[in-house]
């Protein structure tokens, strides 16, 4: 079983995350959710956005980098939380592979190439007004089999249980995928 460190989105550390990280331990994986914005969640991205450029995009990175994270780890990003999992990977190394929710990672927004030998995937709804097509052309390009994942759906946050974003059908494939993923890790 997988060591799993999940970055939360611009909404924070919400009961969705919670639950995404619930379905990773119940399937027998240890689940890390960093809070890099100390207890507060927004419901509504915008405002968690605004949070995080007032605070300072570098505050999170420096957070997330101080944090005592196990080697051989899995890193989850989901949304604004993708950039500080592949700054891990890119940043740490050692990393086993990284997924993905709500956006692409672009190796080359930190000039870095992506280590040899760590899979990842992404996944995001084909309509999401969030979406960043030129972040997928670099993630699919300068990720060694990086696979890329379009759901039909235009919600942001669409396995954010309780978000009104959520779709349950892309969700649970998501999900589904995702947990495969860690599976053919081991």
């Amino acid at each position: 079983m997988a060591e799993i460190v999940v970055f939360h989105h611009a909404g924070g550390l919400t009961d969705g995350v919670h639950a995404f990280a619930a379905l990773l331990r119940e399937a027998g994986h240890t689940v890390d959710t960093p809070d890099l914005f100390g207890g507060r969640t927004f419901s509504d991205v915008s405002d968690g956005v605004a949070f995080a450029q007032a605070s300072g995009e570098s505050s999170f990175a420096q957070a997330a980098a101080a944090l005592e994270l196990a080697d051989g780890a899995v890193y989850g990003g989901m949304s604004m939380g993708c950039a500080r999992a592949a700054e891990q990977v890119l940043m740490r190394g050692g990393a086993r592979g990284a997924f993905f929710l709500y956006g692409a990672v672009d190796p080359a927004w930190w000039e870095r190439e992506w280590p040899a030998g760590v899979p990842a995937e992404a996944h995001i709804t084909k309509a999401d007004p969030w979406r960043e097509p030129e972040a997928e052309e670099g993630f699919t390009a300068r990720v060694p089999g990086g696979e890329l994942f379009l759901y039909d759906g235009s919600g942001h946050l669409f396995a954010d249980r309780g978000h009104p974003d959520y779709d349950p059908a892309a969700a649970e494939l998501a999900t589904e995928r995702i947990l495969a993923f860690i599976d053919r890790l081991d």
